[in-house]
């Protein structure tokens, strides 16, 4: 048996970049998978991609009534949520004299305010020994010039984790965060704009500062949630798993 059968998950911002490679892992293990995403064609593909275990609902995890439209259609169709990824969020670089009103509240809204709500509004599906699993970052951990705000939003995941896996542990439900270093993604790679040159240099910065040499793989990230969503975690709970190669330890 695969290790995720008859389990039901979500991942938001599934559609690209970690998001989707921890999806298309989790329907590999069996489960069925519900991603979200903000435009519809990228949800589109990414389901094709995943293939009939995938069900895609348009939704932004900042906004409330899409959450709780989501999670209807989850109970609906399911009745119930085994493992919730809380992935989805971005951000981008300013250094403290550029950051402005509207890059604060984008980077907050979306990956804190939006993974704050994301998680409160699958409390009611989430059963005994369902897994949260959140996404930091090595960021939550470094100083990072002209990232500030980014990470400020990482740390605050992490200690939601903390904070939440002390007050679920009484239902049996575990919570959990990732902290992936730099990952090949085009999330990552949007970070230079559309220049191959640009592009380039900024893997092979990264590269440099990993101590195994290179930037990491969704794949990699992917494997580190199964883990997470499985019951070969059942005694983790409140725990950072890095998946960095060696860039916050070493």
């Amino acid at each position: 048996m695969a290790q995720l059968d008859n389990k039901v998950a979500l991942v938001t911002g599934g559609t690209t970049g970690i998001g989707f490679g921890i999806a298309q892992r989790l329907a590999a293990e069996g489960a069925t998978v519900y991603i979200t995403g903000r435009r519809r064609t990228e949800l589109d593909t990414a389901v094709e991609a995943i293939g009939a275990q995938a069900i895609g609902v348009r939704s932004d995890v900042s906004n409330l009534g899409d959450l709780d439209r989501l999670y209807a259609t989850i109970e609906e169709r399911s009745g119930h949520l085994d493992v919730l990824v809380a992935n989805a969020g971005g951000g981008s670089f300013a250094q403290l004299g550029e950051i402005t009103e509207e890059h604060y509240d984008s980077a907050f809204d979306i990956n804190v305010k939006g993974l704050v709500f994301t998680v409160q509004k699958a409390l009611p599906l989430l059963p005994s020994g369902a897994s949260v699993i959140v996404l930091s970052s090595t960021n939550a951990s470094k100083g990072i010039p002209a990232m500030s705000i980014y990470s400020a939003t990482k740390a605050a995941i992490r200690n939601l984790a903390r904070s939440w896996a002390g007050e679920l542990a009484g239902r049996g439900i575990r919570v959990n965060a990732i902290s992936p270093g730099p990952i090949e993604t085009p999330g990552i790679f949007g970070l230079a704009g559309d220049d191959p040159q640009a592009r380039q240099e900024l893997k092979d910065t990264f590269s440099a500062q990993v101590p195994l040499g290179r930037m990491g793989r969704p794949e990699e990230v992917a494997a580190t949630a199964v883990f997470l969503a499985s019951d070969q975690s059942s005694f983790t709970t409140g725990a950072e798993l890095f998946v960095d190669g060696g860039l916050a330890q070493v």
